[in-house]
């Protein structure tokens, strides 16, 4: 059997939504909500939350079983890279729970309408297509080939992307996707090996849009409380 360790990495200090991780969502702080899915998922042999945030650990640890991972300072900047924070709280979770893990997986606090259907399809799709890693998407709402614009070297806006006699419909542009940021998943040597999220063979498992909100903003807050409150409506009904 597998070993497979969840990794919750959490900076404090946000700017966009200040205090967002630890933040109430219909009476519940944001982080115990996917902690909670973690759990329920089942498929965990470890549960670990990587932070420089005191209060977020202290808030990590009122979930049982969960370790408490102090992050160094020189991986809690503005400019300190997603990866390797993964990567140091799974070797220090590893420590932790006294066992090497052969999956890592890592799931974003600010994305927190996941189910834990989703974590167990994800971490299933990767061992059934014998992928490298996999990153959760959900189709893009904006298509570069055909209404998402840039500005070209002359000043003049364009599609992103243009196919060889343009495109006139939606429906006839290249099929897109918007990373949604709620679950990656590694193999531990392939996360060891490298700090890039692609690779031959990376897999993409899709989510619906009511499932892939993150939270960037007061705005964000508010659409995903809705979705949530509208979960939790539809499951006790």
């Amino acid at each position: 059997m597998k070993k497979i360790i969840c990794t919750v990495c959490v900076r404090g200090g946000s700017k966009g939504v200040p205090g967002k991780n630890i933040r109430p969502m219909l009476g519940v702080p944001l982080l115990h909500h996917t902690l909670r899915q973690a759990v329920a998922s089942g498929v965990f042999n470890a549960i670990a939350v990587s932070s420089d945030s005191p209060e977020i650990l202290d808030c990590a640890s009122q979930i049982p079983g969960v370790i408490p991972l102090r992050r160094p300072d020189e991986l809690a900047t503005d400019t300190a890279g997603k990866v390797p924070a993964i990567r140091h709280a799974m070797l220090e979770a590893e420590k932790a729970a006294g066992f090497t893990c052969d999956i890592e997986v890592d799931l974003d606090v600010t994305s927190p309408l996941r189910s834990p259907e989703d974590i167990r399809n994800a971490v299933a799709m990767l061992e059934e297509k014998g992928a490298p890693n996999l990153l959760t998407a959900m189709h893009s709402r904006r298509s570069p080939y055909f209404n998402l614009l840039e500005k070209d070297a002359e000043g003049e806006f364009r599609t992103a992307k243009r196919l060889p006699g343009g495109v006139f419909r939606r429906q006839d542009a290249p099929q897109c996707y918007d990373m949604n940021a709620s679950i990656y998943v590694w193999r531990r040597e392939v996360l060891m090996a490298d700090t890039t999220l692609y690779h031959p063979g990376t897999a993409l498992y899709i989510m619906p849009e009511e499932r892939s909100w993150d939270i960037d903003s007061e705005m964000d807050w508010a659409v995903v409380e809705l979705l949530m409150k509208r979960q939790q409506e539809k499951a006790s009904a």
